[in-house]
């Protein structure tokens, strides 16, 4: 996986991202919600893992003072389970640490333990519940905080 390249989101990149988002998750976000992240959002960071000029991942978070919200990471189908995703994290943390963040917040699905065990790897420890977070399924989610930075 050393070739892929790390990159802020471009405008450009979101009917990529916006297929993974479709591809990954059972209530997506729309299309015009990551322009307006993009475009709008003075507190939002985005970045794409690109292979072979594929758009292969994408991360979000929020960045506020000292503190960084993440949005969303998702990985392609095609390629999950090879690392894509613990590189674009690591990128995500790298990026955090150059900004003076200091602590990582995010919920995850309850149901979701390959994301749990990602997150658990880069020392994110589950903290509250949120319950019946998810409006899909009313499922609960997990909040968790990564406080090393």
């Amino acid at each position: 996986m050393n070739d892929i390249i790390f990159r802020d989101m471009e405008l450009s990149d979101i009917d990529d991202v916006y297929l993974i988002e479709r591809l990954s998750f059972t209530s997506p976000w729309q299309r015009e919600s990551f322009y307006s992240e993009l475009t709008t959002n003075k507190c939002a960071l985005y970045r794409v893992a690109v292979k072979d000029e594929i758009v292969i991942a994408y991360g979000g978070m929020w960045v506020m003072l000292d503190e960084a919200h993440i949005t969303n990471i998702a990985v392609h189908p095609e390629y999950r389970g090879v690392g894509a995703g613990s590189l674009l994290l690591e990128d995500m943390i790298n990026c955090c640490r150059g900004k003076g963040v200091h602590a990582m917040t995010l919920e995850v699905r309850k149901s979701n333990i390959p994301a749990i065990n990602l997150y658990k790897k880069y020392n994110f420890i589950e903290v509250a519940v949120r319950k019946k977070y998810y409006s899909d399924n009313n499922e609960d989610a997990i909040i968790m905080w990564k406080y090393d930075i």
